[in-house]
């Protein structure tokens, strides 16, 4: 398997996508300001305790509290709870939890209201990022996430990844946690620690605590609400629980970013700093590698496979339905039962890959195509699982019904992919009545004589179709050298291929929509 990122970095956003042999399988946008990333630290205030929801709202300064439930809390919430009054207080001096002594856990059938209190200050974690018209899901079970193992303040436990079948390995690599950790801190070892030496491990727990340290400086001087430790980006994300040795290639099309991995590869694996590649080609980036194609063809309604099958997905407000059609596939010289499970088998590939590439969260059902024999339904289900091994989110798998239906429940922590694959008609722009072409070039240049003059704006980018992009440059005296004279302001046109005929947007320096 041949794994590369693309990472698309434009003024307001960043577009993070995952090919795996050249396909597509996950899908990323995350907004340069964004806030409330799963894996955030929050110092928040009790904004209200529901006795009756057994669970608390915490305001984190998002325009929605925050929910809280008794069950997320975690067993060591009167310890984090104290240690989090004594740095307020200037009680505790040291981040390090040497010294300090921890509260009993507590009972897993308790009620919130005798560990949270209205207007009490709690640090938290965010789990789930805002959905829809919902605030961040929250926890107070905190855990800061490294390249080998998991931290966890106020636990002495330490477990391994059940991913790591070796017994012997499973034992030596709890040896060596044993032997390296801080006390009052658990570990969760993670399943790419396999074969690492004590190095590596002991290398990733001093990062982890240094974190650790860093938000116990910031817990000094916090007010709710407030984010006192982030989580690393997206792209960093990504590589930490990711990158092995598949990984060929890392494109960028951002210098600062381009820094910004090089370093981080540089301290999570040196050998692979080589593998970052700086795009620095004016045109689109995921046009040049063929990633735009792909996002057009896979985020419709249906998504059609090779040998003709198709996938209709539909979403609604409960749940999404996936149905599986055969189409025009079919082979004269095998029976139903086998053309079935064939366009089954390669539906069981589509749909895994769907609901990574989509962040489907929640129940999905999938109607596969009916099949009578129990041993071509068990070799079904064993095919959907198998593909969604490779899938991070937590998803639980029910076998085939007896109606050919097979539910999955995976985990949502953000909002849904989507992408508007549906395209405006070029000529009438949606309105069924025809604009004149002929009147293009005048907007263009009514709207662009009013940025640069009234709204003075320099370093202004026109984005047009490729055909307009050849008539304003071709020639010595170019519609675009015409311009340069006319308001002693150069103007960069690029290229975009994605767009219809008459479409056109103007950025700025920064490579924001300028409005007109």
């Amino acid at each position: 398997m041949n794994n590369e990122l693309i990472i698309d970095a434009s003024g307001h956003e960043i577009v993070i996508a995952l090919l795996s042999d050249k396909r597509l399988v996950e899908l990323n946008r995350e907004k340069v300001d964004t806030q409330f990333a799963v894996g955030d630290i929050y110092l928040g205030r009790v904004r209200k305790v529901m006795p009756g929801l057994n669970a608390a709202f915490v305001d984190v300064g998002y325009e929605k509290d925050a929910f809280l439930h008794y069950f997320d809390l975690g067993p060591q919430v009167l310890s984090l709870n104290k240690y989090v009054r004594h740095t307020i207080t200037g009680k505790q001096k040291h981040a390090s939890l040497q010294y300090f002594k921890p509260e009993p856990d507590i009972n897993k059938d308790g009620k919130i209201t005798e560990v949270l209190q209205s207007d009490q200050q709690v640090m938290i974690q965010v789990a789930k990022e805002p959905i829809s018209t919902k605030g961040p899901r929250i926890t107070s079970e905190i855990s800061i996430a490294g390249r080998y193992i998991v931290l966890i303040p106020f636990s002495e436990k330490v477990s391994v990844s059940q991913k790591i079948k070796s017994s012997e390995e499973r034992e030596r690599l709890k040896r060596l946690i044993l032997s390296i950790k801080p006390k009052n801190f658990g570990v969760i070892v993670r399943t790419v620690a396999e074969a690492k030496g004590v190095a590596d491990l002991d290398a990733d727990m001093n990062d982890l605590v240094n974190k650790w340290n860093t938000c116990f400086q910031a817990l000094l001087t916090a007010k709710p609400p407030q984010r006192v430790l982030g989580e690393l980006n997206r792209t960093s994300a990504i590589l930490r629980d990711m990158l092995n040795a598949s990984f060929s290639a890392i494109h960028v099309n951002d210098e600062r970013m381009y820094g910004e991995i090089s370093e981080y590869l540089h301290t999570i694996a040196p050998d692979k700093e080589k593998i970052v590649k700086l795009h620095k080609n004016g045109a689109a980036m995921f046009d040049q590698l063929g990633v735009e194609r792909q996002v057009k063809a896979l985020f419709g309604k249906t998504v059609t496979m090779k040998s003709g099958a198709y996938l209709i997905i539909e979403h609604t407000e409960a749940l999404h339905v996936i149905d599986v059609n055969s189409g025009n596939r079919s082979k004269s010289q095998s029976d139903q039962e086998t053309n079935a499970l064939e366009v089954n088998l390669e539906a069981a590939v589509e749909v895994a890959r769907q609901l990574r590439l989509r962040d489907m969260g929640g129940i999905i059902v999938v109607d596969f195509i009916d099949l009578h024999s129990p041993l071509n339904r068990k070799t079904l289900f064993n095919k959907l699982r198998d593909e969604m091994k490779s899938d991070r989110a937590k998803h639980t798998i029910l076998p085939p019904s007896k109606f050919g239906l097979i539910q999955i429940t995976r985990e949502r922590v953000r909002p849904e992919t989507s992408v508007d694959t549906a395209e405006k008609c070029p000529t009438c722009g949606g309105t069924g009545e025809v604009q004149a072409s002929i009147l293009l070039m005048d907007q263009i240049e009514n709207n662009l004589r009013y940025i640069l003059t009234e709204q003075n704006e320099s370093g202004v980018t026109l984005c047009v179709h490729p055909y307009i992009a050849a008539y304003l440059t071709k020639g010595f005296w170019s519609q675009r050298m015409q311009w340069w004279w006319k308001y002693k302001k150069s103007v960069k046109i690029k290229s975009v291929s994605s767009y219809h005929f008459l479409e056109y947007h103007f950025l700025n320096k920064n490579e924001d929509e300028i409005k007109v």
